[in-house]
């Protein structure tokens, strides 16, 4: 897996990008089908101090998943939409996961 931080129009921490790139490693043990995982941040005009994170993660068969979230700290930012795509992710291969059952409860009630 691939991991590309940027931060827009300012120089990040390099506190920041290690809190982004270990908890991205989270989500190809969710799902193993993950190619490249984004991580953007950005900032509205000094004095209002809000901060922006926004992660893009792209898997197998052109499915992307994407968060946005805004706070007054980038790490809130960063941890919230990280939270936001674990979900997504864990939704999706919810959805690949094959739930029918072969043998349904009156089969059961019978051979007892």
């Amino acid at each position: 897996m691939s991991f590309i931080f940027t931060a827009r129009h300012f120089k990040a921490h390099d506190s920041l990008k290690q809190l982004a790139e270990e908890e991205s490693k989270k989500f190809p043990k969710i799902y193993d089908g993950i190619i490249k995982t984004e991580v953007i941040l950005s900032y509205d005009k000094p004095e209002n101090s809000i901060k922006h994170a926004e992660v893009i993660v792209h898997a197998k068969n052109n499915h992307t998943f994407t968060a946005k979230e805004s706070s007054d700290d980038f790490t809130k930012s960063i941890l919230s939409s990280i939270e936001k795509v674990e979900i997504q992710i864990r939704k999706f291969k919810d959805k690949l996961t094959d739930h029918s059952n072969d043998i349904s409860v009156k089969h059961i009630e019978k051979e007892a």
